[in-house]
């Protein structure tokens, strides 16, 4: 954490004092960032001086904004309202905490949607925040580096997984080097609307999603053989929520602030076995489950079944930053790069 260091002047400050406020307020500046991910928008408000940025505020919204119309490739009505209730609680956050910047980004469902482009342009009409609708790539190497920030990943080989509500996206990579990236389009929200049609999940569907992630991720494989990656790497969502469950289960204490938080395979599949037999009111039950995940949390974890029995890992890790902590780790090393 960074230290305050802003003096404190009274009111019978001299000259040099007052020079010496302007330079540090025109030092020290406020940046928000927005992800508006396809299940939940996230803000991130950070405060930057010369040693660079520290987090000073967060909030997140259940928004679904891909919900009903994700595979048919649009945006309803009904999720653009919803998606601009939250920019406008966003923005008003953002103008409480007197930020110069705002960086918003919009993911799968925005760039896939027919009218996606049409739903930013209407948000900035009415909150005045340009949304910058990024490709999967770009959006991969954004969680890659807030992943790095979080855990370091030293110089072993990681399976970073990220699994969104639209898109999933995958990197293999260590410290130093990314050795692949790929998003695809096999989010939460496309799954749970195309695949699972009954709470219980059923096992034909379960065996459908199996069937479907064999014919769209033979990229993965392949890079997988060649690399060889030890660790897989949940990167916040739905990792978030099972690291939490585990927590609960085994008593163990966890920090609102942890960039890092426990998981092992061993309690991912405990888990596992437990949400795939219960309905949504039975989840909702589960010690550690969350409102915005309760729905899209079986196919999630489906997913991340399929990775495990697919390729021997040895661990799991869990990261707490993605996209906008990844947005962050760029800029402070822009601002470092900036100031010599």
């Amino acid at each position: 954490m960074l230290i305050d260091w802003e003096p404190k002047i009274s009111k019978r400050r001299s000259k040099y004092n007052i020079k010496f406020a302007r330079l540090f307020s025109a030092m020290k500046h406020r940046i928000a960032i927005i992800d508006l991910g396809t299940n939940t928008f996230h803000l991130l408000i950070a405060e930057g001086d010369r040693s660079g940025y520290n987090i000073i505020y967060r909030d997140r919204l259940a928004v679904k904004i891909g919900m009903g119309g994700i595979n048919d490739g649009i945006i309803t009505e009904s999720g653009f309202h919803r998606a601009l209730l939250a920019m406008q609680s966003f923005k008003n956050a953002i103008d409480q905490h007197s930020v110069t910047e705002t960086y918003a980004f919009g993911t799968s469902a925005l760039r896939n949607a027919r009218n996606g482009q049409e739903i930013a342009d209407r948000i900035e009409a009415v909150t005045a925040i340009k949304v910058n609708i990024i490709p999967g790539e770009q959006e991969a190497h954004y969680i890659y580096l807030g992943v790095r920030a979080a855990l370091g990943l030293a110089h072993d080989r990681n399976l970073i997984v990220d699994i969104g509500g639209g898109s999933v996206e995958f990197i293999i990579a260590d410290h130093d080097n990314v050795f692949w990236k790929q998003s695809f389009e096999i989010g939460a929200q496309r799954l749970l609307e195309k695949y699972q049609n009954h709470d219980p999940i059923f096992p034909e569907e379960v065996d459908a999603l199996y069937k479907h992630f064999e014919e769209s991720l033979g990229p993965l494989f392949e890079i997988m053989q060649k690399h060889q990656p030890d660790i897989l790497v949940g990167s916040s969502g739905t990792f978030d929520t099972l690291s939490d469950i585990f927590c609960i289960t085994h008593d163990i204490h966890k920090s609102p602030d942890d960039s890092e938080t426990p998981l092992t395979i061993e309690g991912f599949y405990e888990i596992y076995k437990d949400l795939v037999t219960k309905d949504r009111d039975q989840r909702m039950q589960i010690p550690g489950m969350i409102e915005m995940r309760v729905d899209m949390i079986v196919v999630a974890c489906v997913l991340i079944k399929f990775l495990l029995e697919r390729h021997t890992f040895n661990r799991i890790r869990v990261s707490t930053y993605s996209l906008k902590e990844g947005v962050l780790a760029y800029l402070s090393d822009q601002l470092k790069t900036d100031r010599g």
